[in-house]
């Protein structure tokens, strides 16, 4: 089983995670790990803590010589501005007023912050905002890195673009996986449509100038996955449905579809449904790929497709009203720096939340406990697909 934890505070020294399950001698790519976090601090519409943090990982643990072991991996993310807080994150007791005028007592609307409150009964809610907030997804990023690597050693390519920012919608485009990343990369706001960017741009200064934020739709590509990852024997065995799950787990996130998606309500069955064929060259194939790589909860070999929707960062500079949790009296909402938008940097999460179940699923089907063992796994079963 591949899985991880992560820990940190936004304002902590560090964010550390653990890797289980990583197969032996796998190549680590360091530059490459790293270049996932730099993408995540990019995009048009960030804030002043991207200015701040530059985003590396420290591996302490599970890899040597440039190939994992076998054993965890533990990864570690410095978080740079821990030098302004270590009075106020300190983990030893502190006593005295002025940490007491420090206190979080004004929840913001849409946050975590008044939920975890009244669930872990903590009267300082900064011990609730600084778990929760979006920071925690450069964790996340680093261990989508390492199981992109994983999946690039089997010729697994992991895409992604932004196709709403607020109001404005880019034109959909059908660029070859190469080129979508090549053209992404290139846009502040990672959008292939250069008129749609310039407005998406405009867009997102408005909202800045008036206080406000903005949220989006991004969307993720994976191309070069067998088919048969996932089942249809249990509910939580579904590719698919890990995949939703995992989507809507990323802060802010508050929708996610697969193929066509909610545009599959409006349309007949002869509009939705991908037609088999079957060549000698490609074997079994579908003649579209509306279904986004997915039926039955399984990978049918055509490329995944998933989008996920992002709602405005709730901490605006205009703050909703509140209520203070010591006087219970209406009040406007704490403010935290934050940014206007951050949806080009939420489409690089979502790229490495799903690479991260795509290959989770990759070793549920192929496992081994060494690259090569999963390797003759993999072309053993690929071999029984072409003779079907």
């Amino acid at each position: 089983m591949l899985r991880y934890l992560t820990a940190g505070e936004t304002h902590g020294p560090q964010l550390t995670a653990i890797i289980e399950g990583l197969p032996s001698n796998m190549r680590v790519d360091f530059e490459e790990l790293n270049f996932q976090l730099h993408r995540r601090q990019l995009g048009y519409g960030r804030g002043r803590r991207m200015q701040i943090e530059k985003d590396t990982a420290d591996i302490v643990g599970g890899v040597r010589h440039g190939r994992t072991t076998g054993a965890p991996v533990a990864l570690i993310v410095a978080n740079n501005d821990w030098k302004h807080w270590t009075t106020v994150m300190n983990i030893e007791p502190i006593e005295g007023s002025d940490e007491e005028k420090r206190r979080v007592h004004r929840p913001r609307p849409g946050h975590a912050d008044l939920n975890g409150g009244l669930k872990y009964n903590l009267k300082d809610l900064r011990n609730v905002l600084e778990r929760s907030s979006a920071r925690e997804t450069a964790a996340r990023v680093a261990c989508g890195a390492v199981a992109r690597q994983l999946l690039a050693e089997f010729g697994i390519k992991v895409a992604g673009q932004v196709l709403r920012i607020g109001e404005v919608q880019a034109k959909r485009t059908e660029l070859p996986i190469d080129e979508l990343i090549q053209a992404t990369e290139a846009s502040p706001v990672r959008v292939v449509d250069k008129e749609a960017e310039a407005l998406m741009i405009a867009h997102i200064d408005q909202m800045k100038a008036e206080g406000d934020s903005i949220g989006g739709i991004v969307e993720c590509i994976i191309e070069g996955v067998p088919v048969g990852l996932g089942s249809y024997v249990q509910w939580d065995r579904k590719l698919d449905a890990r995949i939703a799950g995992a989507v809507v787990s990323i802060n802010a996130f508050k929708g996610c579809e697969i193929g066509l998606g909610f545009e599959a309500a409006e349309l007949r069955g002869s509009q939705v449904h991908d037609e088999i064929l079957y060549t000698a060259e490609r074997g079994y194939h579908r003649a579209s790929n509306r279904a986004g790589g997915f039926e039955g909860g399984m990978t049918t070999g055509e490329p995944i497709v998933v989008r996920g929707v992002m709602k405005p960062i709730p901490t605006l500079y205009k703050p909703l009203q509140s209520v203070d949790i010591d006087t219970k009296e209406p009040f406007t909402a704490q403010v935290e720096r934050s940014d206007s938008c951050a949806v080009p940097a939420a489409s690089v999460v979502l790229e490495n939340v799903v690479a991260w179940e795509v290959a989770r699923a990759f070793l549920e089907k192929f496992g081994g406990d060494s690259i090569e063992e999963i390797r003759a796994n993999l072309n053993s079963y690929l071999s029984q697909v072409e003779q079907y």
